[in-house]
């Protein structure tokens, strides 16, 4: 049972009995210039695309008469573990929108049944219905009409709705008519938002994103709401509020920030849905290669980009999961990310594979029996009393311990014996060897069924009775050993005790190429005593090779001895190995022995490799390779490796050689498939295939098309160099040849098998009649607008290339005002910029030799009409008017479909609509208004819509009041003119010279009085040292830095034709005593008062 959450648009989903799980989405693509982008999700982001396999399927396809793309996801035989939330999500270059839905599997259920729709319309909504499925049950196919069961039920009455669920089926009325209730709502416009929150936005984890909406007020004010609650003004959120637009801003998104969102103005809201995505997670540091040994603990590392991410191990292709925690141990440590097998055996071998959403990385494990290389074994000994014996071997795993016997029993340590372990070499060292140290001894490394075992043999020393002056003698033959050659391993140490005899004691002498070698000197000395001198060499090297001489001397005689030592050691590092015959996961490794092996045979070779961007070697080999190459298998393709090598002696192993040139393991794509004839003419072929299914990390270089002529094995090249493309035509052929054709796919690991047609081909051109495919939509007559571009193309057939032409009423087209191109499949005629001379009928002919084949199309290009003609006005009574018309003289060559008649008051030339899609040509217009005038238009109409203009009436229709007429009363007009009155007096003052004053006044006055301005009754009105201002009644007398001379009586004078008035004050002007002598403040003083006494007297 499935319970998706579908956009108001979905369509109920028919009961299907199949046992497979179908989800649908359905995008309408009118306006889609390419194929969108589908994901489907289970749970929040587990891309199921990854999931593809045996129980998942993805599927889409395209309608391209409907223009609809449809993706399907398939659940094949579905259980438990399908159960949950699933979310759909599509999106373009600047779209984008998702659907959420549930799916539920009852555990009892054998099978589910299952056909759900989503339907997501992103730039326009789509119009044409889509098929509802079909049963996959039986394998057959029942076609049935597609019924909008959500159109039937918008449109019926609350009565139907019972009698539509049990007609249609419906199981569910209750929730549908909630969703329809839902749609309803939101088909009602918006007065608060002139446009809305989109239904869903998607951002990445940690970017910025801004939500907005448009107001209808610029003043509103909003609220933001998140998961129903109001969101702060923060560091995180901001609010902006530019003109109509209101913007909620989140910095930083985060998992937290994935919520629900609402946009509150008022009483109406706008929702969306925000949904962050985290980046993908990439893998910082692979996995490397392993090789252990059978029990031994493996442990996977990799770091990844971010903490704590969730990330996928596989074992060559199957998932470890939390099941086998028993086996497998899962661990995470900030950004890194262990497997870890405690106890490893042989079936724990293969590749190992670590996934996250953005990235993989492969390691291969490598597991061993357990197996122990003796590089160096225990050798018998001979010491003599108080002297020390070692015995020492190595081994290839310095992690082996083991037990040292004697005689059988255990050795066990103290002061005088003592055992010792440094990585691959064991040792054990008896100081002081006294007779009862004579004894066989073993060593037993731990858990290998080994047994290494040597002598020690205890030397007495026999002093006999020696006459004296007895001459020297040198006794090398009681060494038990050849004196001529002594070996000894390079970095050991040795010691050779010479017994010598003589009366008197005799001088020893030790030569080396003519230098003597002296006591205590170096590495290389000599110890002397009364019977027997030691040689010693510590840390024996290569230059210590040679003969040496011991010459004993006494006055008796002498005697001498030559003794030969020779310095073995491990080989010389092997030079780069090379690297040839790469395959998908193989190679082949070539070497040369090293140029010194050590004094010592070389017993075989060591190989080891590791990743290029690794620091981890892998052993390959665990038996010592005898020959000089060697097949590496088991790498992975694409990766890219390096080889060292490494020289075995008896001795031990070399130091590593360099490492050889990186090299990846690449192989050839597999053959092209499909590969087929297109087409034959008289002198080309052309082939077509597909691309090889398996491609491989090489890539594809291209393609090489060869031929081969029938009863020859020569392969010619039918191109020059390679082709990328698909397909090929081959020129230049000699027609009747029959030919084989071949072709190989090219890659950096060289060419592909051949996929090459059995049949021979006959070079020679097929007669094929001719026949043209007319389209279904070009079989009726096809209307365009003037304007519009017309680009009709015919497909057709017929071999050889058929001869066309076209024809328009019978005659010719002319080749400047329609474009004709043609090709081997189909002809199009293109008319840039259609008009009406362009209607009529056209014939297309194909012709080859005495065969036709033609077919007709009519084309019909249509404008807006004229206006109607001779409209008048027949008659106006109570609240009617009967219009009259003729239609149009041009009828935009297509029918007339009706006429709009409108009307306009004449006070205000405010055009209404009355009738639209009228189809009379006279009317009457009713319910007028009493006393108002009316003039009337009428529009013709067609096809392509209202013709341009309207048949205006000359004159008005006069609607006439009916009953008695008013009479409005007359009244005597008032006068209100008056004589002008100061209603503000001018005032006295007194004010400092050389600072701008002003006096001031008002008065009123019907008419406007003239205002006059007097100094001691002089007219001021042409000094430009005063200004005059009226503003509002409100009189203004400027005067500019007074001077004393200024001072004096000022009157202000106000004239109509109802009389006059004036009105005057006095003006002092006092000058600072601090800036006049005494006399000139005299002067003033005697001349103000005579001013003043003349203005005074009669």
């Amino acid at each position: 049972e499935a319970s998706p959450a579908p956009p108001a648009s979905e369509l109920p989903a028919p009961p299907v009995e199949s046992g497979n799980i179908t989800f649908t989405a359905v995008v309408a693509g009118e306006s889609l210039l390419k194929k969108p982008s589908v994901k489907w999700f289970k749970g929040k982001w587990m891309d199921l695309a990854s999931k593809v396999g045996k129980h998942l399927q993805l599927h889409d396809n395209y309608d391209r008469n409907n223009k609809v793309y449809t993706f399907e996801m398939e659940i094949i035989e579905a259980n438990m573990t399908f159960a949950g939330g699933y979310r759909c999500e599509v999106s373009t270059k600047d779209k984008f929108d998702s659907s959420s839905f549930n799916l539920i599997v009852n555990g009892k259920m054998n099978s589910c049944h299952l056909l759900s729709y989503l339907y997501f319309f992103f730039l326009s909504v789509c119009s044409s219905t889509v098929p509802s499925g079909t049963k996959q049950g039986d394998g057959k196919s029942d076609s049935q009409p597609d019924v909008d069961v959500w159109e039937i039920l918008r449109k019926a009455p609350p009565s139907e709705y019972e009698k539509i669920a049990f007609q249609y089926g419906i199981t569910d009325l209750r929730g549908m008519l909630k969703r329809l209730k839902r749609i309803k709502k939101e088909e009602k416009k918006s007065t608060a938002f002139l446009k809305k929150l989109d239904p869903a936005y998607q951002v990445d984890k940690g970017q910025k994103i801004k939500l907005m909406v448009e107001v209808a007020n610029p003043d509103a004010d909003v609220k933001w709401l998140k998961n129903g609650q109001e969101i702060q003004v923060s560091g995180r959120y901001i609010f902006e509020a530019i003109g109509n637009k209101r913007i909620l801003t989140i910095n930083h998104c985060s998992l937290a920030d994935d919520a629900a969102y609402e946009c509150v103005v008022g009483e109406e809201k706008s929702f969306t849905e925000l949904f962050v995505k985290e980046p993908p997670i990439l893998i910082t540091h692979p996995l490397e290669d392993q090789m252990v040994m059978v029990g031994e603990r493996v442990e996977f590392e990799c770091e990844v980009s971010e903490e704590g991410a969730t990330v996928k191990w596989e074992k060559d292709g199957v998932e470890l999961t939390r099941e086998e925690t028993f086996k497998y141990r899962f661990k995470k440590d900030g950004k890194k990310q262990y497997l870890i097998i405690n106890e490893s055996t042989k079936e724990d071998s293969g590749h190992y594979t670590v996934k996250t959403n953005g990235g993989v990385s492969v390691a291969e494990l490598i597991v061993q029996e357990k197996k122990l290389e003796v590089y160096q074994s225990i050798a018998d000994l001979t010491v003599k009393a108080r002297d020390q014996a070692v015995f020492k071997c190595e081994v290839s795993d310095e992690n082996v311990k083991g037990i040292w016997l004697k005689n059988g029993k255990e050795v066990v340590p103290d002061e005088r014996i003592k055992i010792s372990h440094i990585g691959r070499i064991h040792k054990l060292t008896i100081e002081d060897v006294t007779p009862d140290d004579e004894a066989d001894y073993s060593f037993i490394p731990q858990g290998f069924a080994y047994n290494l075992s040597a002598k020690l043999q205890f030397l007495e020393v026999k002093i006999d009775f020696v006459p004296r002056e007895e001459p020297p003698k040198i006794h090398l033959d009681c060494l038990g050993q050849s004196p001529d050659t002594i070996v000894v391993v390079a970095g050991n140490k040795l010691r050779l005790d010479v017994p010598i005899s003589g009366d008197p004691t005799p001088t020893v002498i030790w030569q080396k190429v003519n230098k003597v070698l002296f006591e205590s000197e170096g590495r290389v000395r000599v110890e002397k005593h009364e019977d027997h001198c030691v040689f010693i060499i510590e840390g024996a090297e290569k230059e210590d090779e040679g003969v040496y001489r011991v010459i004993v001397k006494n006055p008796v005689g002498e005697d001498k001895a030559d003794i030969t030592v020779k310095v073995i050691d491990v080989p010389d590092p092997p030079e780069a190995p090379k690297i040839s015959n790469i395959g998908e996961d193989y190679c082949t490794v070539q070497w040369q022995p090293p140029t010194y092996d050590g004094g010592q045979p070389v017993l075989g070779y060591i190989l080891e490799r590791k990743k290029k961007k690794s620091y981890r070697w892998m052993r390959l080999n665990f038996d010592l390779l005898k020959e000089l190459t060697y097949e590496a298998k088991r790498m992975i393709e694409g990766v890219v490796y390096e080889m060292r090598i490494y020289a075995v002696n008896s001795i031990g192993m070399s130091r590593p050689s360099p490492a050889s040139q990186p090299f990846m393991p690449i192989a050839p794509p597999s053959e092209p498939t499909h590969f087929t004839v297109e087409d034959v003419s008289d002198t080309t072929v052309a082939l077509k295939w597909r691309p090889p299914e398996r491609i491989g990390a090489g890539g594809l270089d291209g393609y090489i098309v060869e031929y081969c002529k029938d009863g020859s094995t020569e392969w010619t090249p039918a191109l020059p160099g390679l082709t990328e493309r698909t397909s090929a035509l081959i020129k230049d052929l000699v027609t009747g040849d029959k030919l084989y054709f071949r072709v190989k796919a090219i890659n950096l690991a060289g060419e592909s098998g051949a996929a090459i047609i059995k049949e021979p081909v006959t070079v020679q051109e097929i007669m094929q009649r001719p026949k043209i495919w007319l389209p279904r939509h070009l079989r009726q007559t096809l209307v365009k607008k003037v304007g519009e571009t017309i680009n009709i193309m015919i497909p057709f057939q017929g071999k050889p290339r058929p001869k066309i032409s076209w024809t328009k009423d019978g005659q010719a087209l002319d080749s400047k005002d329609v474009g004709i191109r043609n090709s081997n499949t189909d002809t199009i005629l293109f008319i840039r910029k259609a008009e009406l001379h362009h209607s009529g009928a056209y014939e297309v002919t194909l012709q080859i030799e005495n065969m036709t084949d033609s077919v007709a199309i009519t084309i019909q290009i249509i404008d807006k009409p004229g206006p109607p003609q001779s409209i008048k006005l027949a008659d106006v009574w109570g609240f009617n008017a009967a219009l009259e018309w003729t239609p149009p003289q041009d009828d935009g060559n297509a029918q007339i479909l009706g006429y709009t008649v409108q009307k306009a008051d004449k006070k205000t030339m405010e055009w209404y609509t009355v009738y639209d899609h009228y189809r009379r040509t006279n009317c009457v217009v009713s319910d007028l208004i009493m006393g108002n005038e009316y003039f009337f238009r009428v529009f013709s109409e067609n096809l392509c819509g209202l013709s341009e203009t309207a048949a205006t009436t000359k004159n008005p229709a006069y609607i006439q009041k009916t009953g008695t007429t008013y009479k409005p009363p007359s009244y005597k007009e008032h006068d209100f003119s008056e004589p002008p009155k100061f209603t503000h007096p001018l005032v006295n003052r007194s004010v400092i010279a050389g600072y701008n004053t002003t006096l001031s006044c008002a008065v009123r006055g019907i008419p406007k009085p003239k205002i006059f301005w007097y100094k001691n009754k002089v007219d001021l009105s042409g000094d430009a040292k005063y200004r005059m201002f009226s503003k509002q009644g409100v009189l203004t007398l400027e005067i500019r830095k007074p001077s004393p001379f200024d001072g004096g009586f000022y009157t202000c004078k106000a004239v109509n034709e109802c009389g006059e008035a004036e009105i005057e004050c006095r003006l002092d002007v006092r000058v600072p005593q601090c800036t006049l002598p005494k006399w000139l403040r005299t002067y003033f003083h005697h001349l103000s008062n005579s001013a003043l006494g003349t203005l005074t007297s009669p």
